[in-house]
């Protein structure tokens, strides 16, 4: 299980030494929500802060959009070249487009999917795309409890790229610790994000191998 712990839930007074610590700490993937405040009623942070995000990492960046006008927001954090450009399809028009412009960037494109949204919807897509992002809790704010539902839909997913012969892998962002890893890993999740439980530990290095299994 690759993890990616979510800068939200950092000490934001000193975001480098947050992301430095969890890069020590072993983590495969910098998670970064961008929230604009319109798709999601919060509002997080912009390339210039990002900037200083990739700066300080040693490990790529999975740059997740909860965003309204997705191209406009792909054409501002492009040129930090995350590994990974997640956009919600709830608020894509032309999602097949918009995955085949972030690859053409060079960046691995993804699509999260919201609690309610249906992984059945990506069979037609699945095959263009890197990753999946399940939100397994309402978008906009860390912190938040586990839904429970979000493990059989992953394994729903599974099936789908696994009947599809695809090769997009599953992430799932919310809620994750060290009890519900071990189900998320059975039903075929390769990537969890994990905010609270990790920046909420005494320690990060820990949190993080605890996640790795």
């Amino acid at each position: 299980m690759q993890v990616a712990p979510s800068i939200l839930s950092a000490d934001f007074g000193k975001l480098a030494q947050e992301v430095k610590a969890i890069c020590d700490g072993g983590c495969d993937l910098v998670h970064v929500d961008v929230m604009d405040g319109h798709f999601v009623p919060n509002l997080t942070i912009g390339p210039v802060v990002v900037k200083s995000v990739a700066k300080a990492s040693t490990k790529p960046l999975d740059v997740h959009l909860m965003v309204e006008n997705n191209t406009f927001f792909v054409d501002l954090f492009a040129p930090l070249k995350p590994k990974y450009i997640s956009f919600h399809i709830e608020e894509e028009k032309h999602p097949h487009r918009l995955i085949q412009k972030i690859r053409d960037l060079g960046i691995s494109p993804a699509i999260v999917l919201n609690p309610h949204s249906r992984s059945e919807d990506l069979e037609y897509i699945i095959n263009d795309l890197d990753m999946v992002l399940l939100m397994s809790v309402n978008p906009g704010f860390g912190g938040q409890k586990f839904i429970p539902s979000v493990v059989e839909k992953a394994a729903r997913l599974k099936d789908l790229i696994l009947r599809k012969n695809a090769s997009a892998l599953i992430e799932v962002d919310g809620g994750v610790n060290d009890k519900n890893v071990h189900e998320l890993k059975n039903a075929g999740v390769d990537i969890v994000v994990a905010g609270s439980y990790v920046y909420g530990s005494d320690d990060y290095s820990k949190a993080i191998k605890s996640l790795q299994i």
